[in-house]
């Protein structure tokens, strides 16, 4: 089992579950954060740190399309170990329906 992130930190990004990570598995883009499932140790600390409910254990059903995603990306983007600031209308999005057709992007984000 790993954790993965979901659509619903798209335009959130709150970044709280960077800051409790102990093995930095977390990498960002420019509208999301994603999980290397091969780096996560499967502790669980990020999952109630995330005020948007975005973390997920993978065997929870309908996860599979986010363990690919995520997978995927951590692979392409920048590793991010340190908490930044939210977007500014992070919370106008908090608990939007469908943000993964509305708002994801491929791109990179900084990273640390």
């Amino acid at each position: 089992m790993t954790y993965v992130v979901t659509d619903a930190c798209i335009r959130c990004k709150y970044m709280d579950c960077v800051e409790v990570c102990p093995v930095d598995c977390f990498y960002e883009g420019e509208t999301m954060l994603v999980i290397n499932p091969n780096e996560c140790i499967d502790c669980g600390v990020c999952e109630p740190e995330c005020p948007a409910e975005a973390i997920l254990p993978d065997t929870e059903s309908g996860n599979e399309q986010w363990l690919e995603l995520n997978a995927t990306f951590s692979s392409q983007w920048p590793n991010i170990t340190r908490k930044k600031d939210a977007p500014a209308d992070a919370d106008e999005h908090k608990g939007e329906a469908g943000k993964y057709d509305k708002y994801f992007t491929p791109e990179a984000g900084a990273g640390d």
